[in-house]
């Protein structure tokens, strides 16, 4: 049952799901954003016995002819009016999606496309995720990009450069469908957003490309960006919001279906329900609605090769389609990511029991959840800043670390465990510094950031950082100013990925490539199952307070790691040692990395707010 607009040089089928219309009719046009309509063609309810459809509200015709580079939308009559709406499943639309495309995607792949080499992920323990902008990445001066802020950016070897070099295996990229908040024909105007809006679900965003208003081009230049990516050794996770859309009255699912699409309020059918605290949330468990989002998934990851995906509010999504969307991943490729935000923005409208909640982990096999508990203990509650976590301050945050750093109580494997200390949402690592221990210096908050990273690659699970963590990125217009907490819609300049900031914190920089760079290299920090972390992790108990301290013994290393949060120097006897010739240290307050940097004896002496990790010789 394929909908949307099939094309072939002969014909092109349209086929559009409404149970709403009493009519439907193509209007066809040759430009994407203006001009009068050229033909108007009727549709009909389909034929279900000599179809490739099999619901009773599908709409459908032929149209003849080659119509590769044509516009089109749906004229939809209901009993409450008449609608035209761009088409839910368009693969390529004009100028700010409002009229969708037909297009011949054997043109838009770049030389090379369909038999590129993906890079495999057979052992997803050995991911590094770092979350990137389009936006971000290129468009600051010290970027030296010829295409600021666009998908081409990442075609250019200084970008995808500086990745390889820290040693990340993954980007995860903000939402880079096409979204609703940005006016792609204004190019001139200075637009920012994350792009939390879904507007067309199936189309790059227009304002990345180099010609917005030319629906190939989107395609072939994201086809370019993941290609490049993919030839620097790197996966592409793409981060996409099958929760809510921009706004329901405009939304392509309300002008075709109504209501279908939406989950309304329980306790009064006249509202909307509002788990993801956007104005709406969709309809995930409905039959069409759950077909919707997993041919959509389907679809970027064969046309796009797109390696994995991150799901936006995921406790928004029932457990059963997320379930069915990985069994059709895996068809397409086995090694395939999935993992997401398990929680929602609010109350919503189904049981709690059938959501993709972190509690339910258990139910979904294979697909992973953020460990908000690894954040808050670290660096304090996300939402108070007077609650300090263990690094900055906080007291008494011990076995809630342990617990944290050994996986939550709620995850069934390690693989399912996302830890992260910062990302898009919220403070960055640094400013939450900034705002919390406004009067500690900033060698303070340094060693608080490299601790902070010394837990979050350490941690079992698989490690994910905000873009510019690694040197310490703020959201500050001018040094001094307060930091934006959440900057989605707040100007370039304060969005922008500074590389003479990386280039200042150097140091941190290379901290980050070094903790990166240990954890590739020792086994032992990315165990696979929680009883293989049971019966390796052992915590020393005779440390001062403030500390955490342990040891991980494999067959094939022993590894001692303790964690210092105290505002002094401090000494821990260190475990017996089988060769008797003490124990390599890899990282410490200043440096970390695989090679050795001395060897200890008998005790560890830790400075102020720092780390450190050794492995027996």
């Amino acid at each position: 049952m394929e909908l949307g607009a099939i094309y072939s040089k002969e014909k092109t089928v349209f086929s559009v799901f409404s149970p709403i219309a009493e009519e439907i009719s193509v209007i066809l046009y040759d430009n994407g954003i203006e001009g009068d309509a050229i033909k108007k063609v009727p549709m009909s309810k389909a034929d279900n016995d000599n179809s490739n459809t099999s619901h009773p509200d599908i709409f459908t015709v032929v149209i003849d002819g080659d119509l590769n580079g044509k516009y089109y939308t749906y004229e939809v009559k209901t009993a409450d009016g008449v609608f035209e709406s761009h088409d839910p499943y368009a693969k390529a639309c004009g100028v700010n999606g409002h009229r969708s495309m037909v297009v011949d995607l054997s043109t838009t792949n770049p030389e090379g496309f369909t038999e590129e080499k993906i890079p495999k992920c057979d052992d997803p323990m050995n991911m590094v995720i770092t979350e990137v902008s389009i936006a971000d990445v290129s468009s600051d001066a010290s970027a030296h990009s010829k295409y600021p802020g666009k998908y081409k950016a990442f075609t250019e070897p200084q970008i995808l450069g500086y990745f390889k070099e820290l040693g990340v295996t993954h980007l995860q990229i903000l939402p880079s469908y096409d979204f609703g908040s940005i006016d792609e024909s204004r190019p001139d105007l200075e637009q920012y957003n994350w792009g939390y809006d879904p507007y067309n679900y199936n189309i790059p965003e227009g304002s990345y490309s180099t010609d917005p208003f030319n629906g190939a081009v989107r395609i072939k230049e994201y086809k370019e960006m993941v290609q490049a990516i993919h030839e620097a050794g790197i996966g592409v996770i793409m981060d996409v919001v099958y929760n809510h859309t921009y706004n329901v009255f405009d939304s392509c699912f309300y002008k075709t279906s109504g209501n279908y699409f939406y989950r309304m309020d329980p306790e009064d059918e006249t509202k909307y329900s509002d788990a993801s605290a956007c104005g709406n949330e969709i309809a995930t468990e409905k039959t069409m609605v759950r077909k919707y989002i997993i041919d959509s998934l389907c679809y970027w990851a064969s046309e796009y090769h797109i390696d994995g995906f991150r799901f936006d509010l995921m406790g928004v999504i029932d457990i059963e389609t997320m379930n069915l969307a990985r069994e059709a991943l895996l068809k397409i490729n086995p090694d395939i990511i999935m993992y997401g935000e398990g929680w929602t923005g609010g109350p919503g409208a189904i049981p709690e029991s059938s959501r993709a909640l972190k509690l339910n982990d258990k139910k979904l096999p294979g697909i992973g959840m953020f460990s908000d508990d690894i954040r808050d203990v670290v660096k304090g509650h996300v939402f108070y800043m007077d609650e300090l976590g263990f690094v900055n301050g906080g007291k008494g945050k011990e076995e809630e670390l342990k617990k944290a750093i050994i996986c939550p109580a709620w995850a069934n494997t390690p693989n399912q465990v996302i830890n992260y200390l910062s990302c898009h949402d919220n403070y960055t690592l640094w400013d939450r510094f900034i705002v919390s221990n406004s009067n500690e210096t900033t060698e303070q908050r340094l060693r608080m950031n490299r601790l902070a990273a010394g837990i979050l690659f350490t941690a079992q699970g698989i490690p994910f950082f905000l873009n510019g963590e690694e040197f310490a990125r703020t959201k500050t217009a001018k040094e001094g100013e307060a930091p934006v907490e959440n900057s989605y819609c707040s100007p370039l300049s304060i969005n922008v990925i500074s590389y003479d900031r990386a280039e200042k914190y150097s140091d941190l920089r290379d901290y980050y490539k070094g903790l990166i760079s240990l954890r590739k290299h020792h086994k032992a920090f990315r165990l696979d199952t929680i009883e293989q972390i049971h019966k390796s992790v052992h915590f020393i108990d005779d440390v001062p307070e403030g500390v955490v301290a342990y040891t991980i013994e494999t067959p094939d290393e022993n590894v001692f790691v303790a964690y210092n949060s105290c505002k002094n120097k401090i000494s821990i006897k260190l475990p017996d040692n089988a060769s008797g010739n003490g124990w390599n240290v890899l990282a410490d307050d200043k440096h970390a990395g695989s090679t050795v940097l001395y060897t200890i004896k008998n005790q560890a002496s830790i400075p102020e707010v720092s780390c450190l990790i050794a492995v027996s010789k």
